[in-house]
């Protein structure tokens, strides 16, 4: 199944989901706010799903498998993909919520809530526009320096660590690689950490509304 039939597949699937849901069933026009809080619930979980896996599952098995030049070279195609696809989501679950939340009547949880959106977002621009560039650039010129020394094609970073010993160049550009990429992983990871953060909240108001929903049904 090709890519354009998979996502047809997803699209005809949510607009069953749209049609059945008991907003549409119960009248005629289903109001914006559902559509904004569905657009938002969508565009967080793809986020959250997209980094938990790249950040904690995807990435640390194909470094554990992959030859290191490989893994380095698909990242440099991966990473610029994962970080516009989260900062697409992050965009529309600010937008959604900032619209459903107005900041003048929005309550200070609300308000907190929209920052961590933000931060996450602010995040995500910064890994796409300025640590991933200078990461990419950086991992070419190296693995032109390794392949020099005969090094990249083994799993892991042995053979760099013994060949850096010395290779002054080498390792000056293993401690560059390092503070930039460690910035990179900083900023992912505070991203990551501001979307578990309004995780909770989403959680918290979906209990808070089916308590309410049960009360008002056993009222009625």
């Amino acid at each position: 199944m090709g890519w354009l039939s998979r996502f047809l597949t997803a699209v005809t699937f949510l607009a069953v989901g749209v049609l059945f849901s008991p907003e549409t069933l119960a009248s005629k026009s289903t109001a914006l706010s559902t559509y904004l809080k569905l657009a938002h619930l969508l565009s967080f979980s793809t986020a959250f799903g997209s980094a938990l896996w790249v950040t904690f599952i995807g990435g640390i098995i194909m470094f554990k498998n992959l030859p290191r030049h490989q893994f380095g070279n698909l990242q440099s195609k991966m990473f610029p993909a994962y970080f516009s696809l989260v900062g697409t989501c992050g965009a529309i679950a600010v937008a959604s919520f900032g619209y459903l939340h107005p900041w003048k009547t929005a309550s200070t949880s609300e308000r907190y809530q929209l920052g961590f959106l933000l931060s996450s977002f602010a995040f995500n621009l910064t890994n796409l526009f300025v640590f991933t560039p200078m990461t990419i650039e950086l991992m070419k010129q190296r693995h032109k320096v390794e392949r020099e020394n005969n090094v990249g094609e083994e799993v892991g970073w042995s053979k760099n660590v013994e060949v850096a010993k010395t290779n002054p160049k080498l390792a000056a550009m293993n401690k560059k690689f390092g503070m930039i990429h460690g910035l990179s992983s900083l900023s992912n990871i505070m991203s990551f950490g501001s979307l578990a953060v309004h995780s909770w909240y989403l959680a918290v108001k979906l209990i808070c509304e089916s308590i309410s929903a049960t009360r008002s049904i056993r009222h009625g």
